[in-house]
């Protein structure tokens, strides 16, 4: 099983994208397809012992449209530039069409050799000859209007080519006439509407095309972060080499100034890096020998060599653009709808028109009358403005999110986030760091003497001083003993300490006793560090500490007691912090009333005195990973659920969560099992995420209210109901207002680039 994507020509509305979506899929060897109007892509999945990619070209080629092959996301602009040329002649002929066909009734001075009245064989010809222009220069539409309906996939070409022939043969009708001598055929020629039509499509399609491509900006300017060129250590010697000749395990040198080449890590020195791109955070981030670094950040200050680690399209940065390139190729349930709908819109569409001219010819109305009604009616009701309400809001909200480090990984995630009824969080790493550290320190060697002391607010000043003073102290001499421990809680002392500033020292005569602690001598004394059944077998009172070790316990600690001598001299707490911002996360949410709930693996105590800390009054402690799967599901019952998690152990219950929100750091993207991954782990894009999905929501019900609205407003003025009363339309203006509905749609999705919290 393969996925390929591809560069898709020829598509103008969404009768375009789901008819090809709907004849690709059911080819034999497709496994899914999916196609994107606004990136004009499709995503096929296939089974390569079956098919090929020529073969899949050759799909679409046969439903009426063009693979241009596989789809990289860069700029067109020599089509672009093509493009607008293209425009400024096809404006010109309108302009000389209009001038010669209607100048006169607006008071312009006639051209006396192309004149209705004078000259009507040449006034004739060279309407004739200017539309036949205009059809070459729009002979897309033509074509593909007149593929899709040999494929029964009608869309908007389909319903601009009937009423452009049907506009043209009349024309070329009443030539025949006036050839042969019958002037006041003249009357009757719609040579006028055949160039206008095709013109303010093509102006409509222009312009649709530049907002789609502000809408691709986020994904082009990732693609293009990453440097040209990197400096490579090779036998000891710096070389200067593209990005694409680099390999992994290869070592890296960035200066100052410069960007990261390729994701690595860094093997020696020390800097500040700037990768707000990822994360969001304009804060820069220190990094220093171990630490990860991402393509395309910035390096700020040190000179640091790093080893290259995924290159290519495994890079963070080339991991980003598929997610969101995904995001965009899946549909949401409301752009299903609007598909459905336009399905059968264009055929309707059909009949009308009609359905509508054989009734006015029954009425006895003239052919001239029939023609224009018909050519009016598929003119004004051409759906691009439905095809374009669901696909550009999604993509530009897509867009808007991954700057602000929220990457969306499938539509169907960004539409029901608002909809949420329950949130569950995993505990750690998702509400908590993820890493032991020291809490708490009783520190029994400290002794407060108040005589002599000037007040009693000195008092305090000293004894403050003093008590940070003795825990430092102590705290160097537990660190540089756990230094040499691999127990987690030994290593959450030692970070804590390094965290600190603080300088380790060697020890002597290090033993580490499983299951109790260790023992070590520091500066000549010796020290018993572990827990109280270690105290108990080297006869330590710790009856002092009885209190304290409860407290402790009750806020969720894992408990060292610490003796010199025999001893006890302290107590030190180590437990995973709270990270940032859960509490007001918390907060926030339950304000929407949203419930919101812990699930983790970890025993009920130490769950409940993190939970109580951050506001959370519902915990289910104790699971397995395939428990919380359970969980899950009995909560779906009650309404959407959101899961946050790391995306690691959590895997199975990110996918059973209707939404699956993988909070992890800046290099750990790659979560296949999540919905929504949050790039750095400021838990409050959580709610950034919701207030998008709202905004994103309520703008495309607008623009598929305007596209529904104009089309109930339009067809019966087209139609000709009101026709006894004055009003009409003729197709030249029916081709006006349905490029302004489209440039309403489009503006008004633009607005989404604009969401703030």
């Amino acid at each position: 099983m393969k996925k390929v994507l591809l560069k898709i020509d020829g598509m103008t509305c969404s009768a375009c994208s789901s008819g090809l979506e709907k004849y690709l899929n059911k080819q034999d060897g497709i496994i899914n397809a999916t196609v994107n109007l606004v990136m004009n892509n499709a995503s096929v999945e296939y089974d390569e012992k079956k098919l090929d990619i020529p073969q899949i070209e050759k799909f679409v080629q046969k439903a009426g449209f063009e693979s241009l092959g596989i789809d990289n996301l860069q700029k067109e602009e020599k089509k672009k530039s093509r493009e607008k040329y293209k425009l400024i002649g096809f404006g010109i002929i309108a302009v000389i069409t209009l001038y010669i066909a209607m100048g006169h009734m607006i008071g312009l001075p006639e051209i006396p050799f192309l004149s209705m009245h004078a000259n009507p064989i040449n006034y004739t010809i060279s309407l004739l000859i200017l539309s036949l222009i205009s059809i070459f220069l729009g002979r897309n539409i033509i074509k593909n209007g007149y593929k899709n309906l040999i494929h029964k996939t009608a869309n908007m070409d389909t319903l601009v080519m009937l009423g452009v022939l049907s506009s043209l043969l009349y024309s070329m009708y009443n030539t025949y006439m006036i050839i042969k001598g019958h002037y006041e055929y003249a009357e009757n020629l719609y040579y006028e509407s055949v160039v206008i039509i095709l013109f303010f499509i093509n102006i409509g399609r222009f312009i649709e095309e530049r907002n789609k491509d502000k809408t691709k900006e986020a994904i082009q300017g990732l693609m293009m972060i990453t440097p040209n060129k990197a400096t490579v250590i090779k036998d000891g010697k710096e070389k200067e080499v593209t990005i694409d000749e680099i390999n992994k395990e290869d070592i890296v040198l960035c200066r100052p100034g410069e960007k990261i080449a390729v994701d690595g890590e860094i093997i020696e020195g020390t800097t500040h890096i700037d990768e707000s791109f990822i994360t969001g955070e304009s804060i820069p981030s220190k990094k220093e020998i171990g630490n990860k670094v991402v393509a395309g950040s910035i390096n700020y200050e040190g000179t640091i060599k790093y080893k290259a680690e995924k290159i290519g399209k495994e890079s963070t940065v080339s991991e980003i653009v598929r997610m969101v390139v995904e995001a965009t190729n899946t549909k949401a349930p409301i752009a299903k709808i609007a598909d459905k709908i336009s399905g059968y819109f264009v055929p309707a569409i059909i009949a009308i028109a009609i359905i509508s001219g054989i009734i006015w010819l029954i009425f006895g109305k003239d052919i001239s009358f029939v023609i224009n009604t018909f050519v009016t009616v598929l003119v004004v009701a051409c759906p691009c403005s439905l095809g374009l309400a669901t696909p550009l809001a999604i993509v530009i909200s897509s867009g808007e999110a991954s700057k602000k480090g929220i990457l969306i990984k499938n539509s169907e995630g960004l539409e029901n986030s608002h909809k949420v009824k329950t949130v569950v969080f995993d505990k750690t790493g998702t509400l908590t760091n993820g890493k032991l550290s020291v809490s708490k320190i009783y520190n029994y060697l400290v002794e407060i003497k108040e005589e002599g002391k000037d007040s009693e607010e000195e008092n305090k000043k000293q004894n403050i001083m003093q008590e940070a003073e003795s825990n430092f102290i102590l705290l160097k001499a537990v660190a540089s003993i756990e230094n040499k421990s691999e127990h987690p809680i030994a290593r959450g002392i030692v970070n804590y300490a390094l965290d600190n500033k603080l300088q380790l020292e060697e020890v002597e005569e290090f033993e580490n006793i499983p299951g109790y602690g260790v023992k070590a001598k520091y500066e000549g004394k010796l020290y018993l560090i572990g827990n109280s059944k270690l105290m108990k077998e080297n006869s330590i009172d710790i009856y002092k500490a009885l209190k304290d070790e409860e407290e402790l316990e009750k806020d969720g600690n894992s408990i060292l007691f610490v003796a010199k001598e025999n001893i006890l001299i302290a107590l030190i707490g180590v437990k995973d912090t709270i990270k940032e911002h859960s509490i007001e996360v918390v907060e926030k949410l339950k304000e929407q009333n949203i419930e919101v709930i812990m699930l983790t693996g970890d025993n009920e105590k130490t769950a409940k005195a993190i939970a109580d800390k951050i506001g959370i009054q519902n915990v289910i402690s104790n699971v397995l990973p395939k428990e919380k799967a359970e969980k899950i599901k009995e909560l779906k019952e009650n309404g959407l659920v959101m899961m946050c998690g790391d995306g690691i152990n959590d895997s199975i219950s990110l996918v059973t969560a209707d939404i699956g929100v993988a909070v992890g750091g800046g290099t750990d993207i790659a979560m296949d099992s999540s919905d929504i991954v949050l790039m750095n782990n400021d838990l409050r894009k959580i709610n950034e995420l919701m207030y998008i999905s709202k905004k994103t929501i309520r703008n495309i019900k607008q623009n598929l209210f305007w596209a529904f609205f104009y089309n109930i407003c339009m067809i019966p003025i087209a139609i000709g109901i009101f026709s006894p009363f004055g009003v009409t339309m003729n197709p030249m203006f029916a081709s006006i207002a349905m490029t302004l509905s489209s440039l309403t749609v489009t503006l008004n999705s633009l607005r989404l680039k604009n969401i703030k919290m």
